[in-house]
Order: structure tokens, then sequence, then C-alpha cells
């Protein structure tokens, strides 16, 4: 976790320096946009994660950089305002963790730089083009969460030999899940499971 904290105050603070600037701080207080789908107090947690990799980095909050914060509480359909105002606020650089929120973001601004934290494929998200070279303005960290499936199942079935059937809650619109759908039989083939996906259609909360 301190490694992933320390990677994306790093990411954030190497383009608020500026080109060949290293790490150093701005002569004025970067504006960073934070664009969460959860709540403030959900987010709350986040929140102080990244403020303790800037800490680590020397960035002190208020004298080299300040957090401009939008929730949308849980709401998916609020993300794309959200994004708006951020950009109509001119903030330096967007924060954003969650795939849907990110889609927002960058279909509202394509100069402002987004850094994203995700959990699936940014690639097959339609985030960046490439893991190697993503192009645009996206950049950020990622997990590629949906690798684990087969881990997952093989661990659950280790730990309740029992088990027979797995029920899924998952967002079927997102293209994770949509992923996941497509390789779920030969996940669960080695484990000796059936796995049955039950939609949840809250946009907000899907794969970060």
């Amino acid at each position: 976790m301190t490694t992933r904290r320390r990677l994306l105050a790093g990411i954030v603070t190497g383009i608020l320096a500026g080109p060949g600037r290293g790490h150093a701080q701005p002569t004025k207080p970067a504006r960073i946009g934070r664009l969460s789908p959860l709540s403030a107090e959900a987010d709350d947690s986040n929140l102080a994660a990244f403020r303790r990799g800037l800490r680590e980095l020397g960035w002190v909050e208020g004298q080299h950089y300040t957090i401009e914060t939008r929730f949308a509480d849980g709401k998916g359909d609020r993300l794309p305002g959200l994004a708006a105002e951020l950009v109509r606020d001119r903030v330096d650089l967007i924060l954003i963790g969650s795939t849907p929120g990110t889609l927002a973001v960058k279909k509202a601004t394509t100069t402002i730089p987004i850094v994203m934290v995700t959990t699936g494929d940014p690639v097959a998200g339609g985030l960046v083009a490439s893991m190697r070279r993503p192009g645009g303005n996206v950049t950020g960290v990622t997990a590629l969460g949906q690798a684990l499936n087969v881990k997952r199942l093989e661990i659950l079935k280790e730990t309740l030999p029992g088990v027979a059937r797995v029920a899924v809650l998952a967002n079927t619109r997102s293209p994770y899940t949509r992923q996941f759908l497509a390789e779920r039989d030969d996940a669960a083939r080695a484990p000796g499971l059936q796995v049955r996906v039950h939609e949840g259609r809250d946009l907000a909360f899907g794969p970060a």
C-alpha cells in the first residue's frame, strides 16, 4: 500500500513540477482536482493516503498544493457534471479513482492531465491507447485486478471446500465485467465451481 501511495504521489508531483524539474515544488500552490464516485466520508481514507504520499515527498498542503474535491455520492450520472465543474475551475490536474469517472473527465478535457487509479485494464476500458504508450492526457496506476479472478476462486474453494455455487454482484455494463463474463467458465472450471453473475446497476460503484 505504501509503495502504491508513493507511486501515485510521485506521478502527480512529477506532472505538476513540470518537465525537467523532477519532484521540485511549483512556485505557487498547484490546484489538484479530486473527483470521486463516493461520498466525502467514504473517500476520506483515500484522500488521507494520497496526502500522506505527497507529504512523504516533501509537499505541504496549502504551501505547495491545494485540493478541490467533488463527490458523486454514489450517483454515477453526476460524474460528467462534476468533471465539467473541475475543468471550468481550471485545476492543474485531476485525480480520479473509477473507470466511469475517468471516462467522464477524459470527455470533459483533452488538455488537463488526468491521473487515474484503476483495478481494471485501462486499455480494455477505453482509458488509454496502450500500456506502454497511453497517449492523450491520461496516465496513472492499475492493479489489473481482473487477472486475479481465477486465483480468487481457487482460494475460495480451498478455504470452503464444500462450496459448489458462487454468486457475483457486478456492473455488467463495465468492459471489465464483460471480460470476466467471457472468462468466467474457464475461471470456475479449475476449482469446480458454478458461477452466477447478478447485475448491479449503479455505475458509480463499477470497477475502480
